[in-house]
């Protein structure tokens, strides 16, 4: 949201990772540059209740980074705050520099940004290649769109035998790959992902995994919220940590593994 006259695009003069202390990436300290995707003291409500609590974020491109926390902590609202679809209160959300709080969910999502969302929301009456169309619905570039939707195909080959399958009749698997190609259809530069792998057998757990690094490699920055601590942080770079809407950890992947506090709190291990 405005604050009152502020200029809208200006970024923050020092921008900050989250509470406590700095983001690290292994053996190399904070990525450098600038990020592609920050949040900045965000506070979040629904109504009178507070659910996100001085949030600050900071994914930088290339990255893909894990919001880790228990059910209700605040990571499903973390991302449709970045969205637009939770304003935020307080607080201001960038991307690519700019601020995007306060305006239109598509004109965020045009901006570059998109979100798998949890338990997939695909249009089950909807053909497998109409649900990859409707990701591409804000796009006017029709060349962009077929070499997309071969990159999608490349990715998810099993859908190329089911383009003209009802959404609702393929496996969980399936639909979880269609819901991650229809997200990619809008060719964005941030994916955002929530619980990929609810409700999925082990087998396609580890699929979804190795399909969300397969996507960052081609050069998609990824935010992924996800309740199985183990695997995200296998594949992520960094990790941040919510508590009842709080950021309480914030580290490389790597040193969250091998945290005590990680490991009996989130990874089923106590020490």
């Amino acid at each position: 949201m405005s604050d009152g006259g502020e200029d809208q695009t200006k970024k923050p003069d020092n921008p900050t990772g989250a509470v406590g202390d700095p983001v690290t990436t292994e053996g190399n300290g904070k990525p450098q540059g600038d990020p592609v995707l920050m949040m900045e003291n965000v506070d979040t409500y629904y109504g009178v209740i507070q659910a996100l609590r001085g949030v600050s974020v900071e994914i930088f491109p290339g990255e893909v980074v894990c919001l880790l926390g228990s059910n209700a902590a605040g990571k499903t609202t973390t991302l449709k705050t970045i969205l637009g679809m939770t304003p935020p209160r307080e607080g201001k959300v960038y991307l690519h520099g700019e601020r995007i709080d306060g305006k239109k969910t598509t004109d965020i999502v045009s901006r570059g940004i998109t979100m798998v969302p949890e338990a997939r929301r695909l249009f089950a009456r909807m053909t497998v290649k109409e649900n990859l169309e409707v990701g591409a619905q804000l796009r006017n570039d029709k060349e962009g769109i077929a070499r997309d939707q071969a990159r999608v195909l490349e990715i998810f080959p099993r859908l190329q035998e089911r383009m003209s399958q009802k959404a609702g009749t393929l496996s969980g698997g399936e639909q979880q790959m269609l819901a991650m190609g229809r997200a990619l259809m809008a060719n964005p530069k941030v994916l955002l992902m929530d619980e990929p792998s609810m409700g999925l057998a082990p087998i396609l757990v580890e699929q979804v995994f190795n399909t969300i690094k397969e996507i960052n490699e081609r050069g998609v920055t990824v935010f992924l919220v996800e309740q199985n601590a183990h695997m995200a942080l296998e594949i992520a770079d960094r990790a941040y940590v919510l508590q009842t809407g709080s950021v309480v950890l914030a580290d490389s992947a790597k040193r969250l593994l091998n945290d005590p506090k990680m490991q009996e709190a989130y990874l089923g291990e106590v020490t």
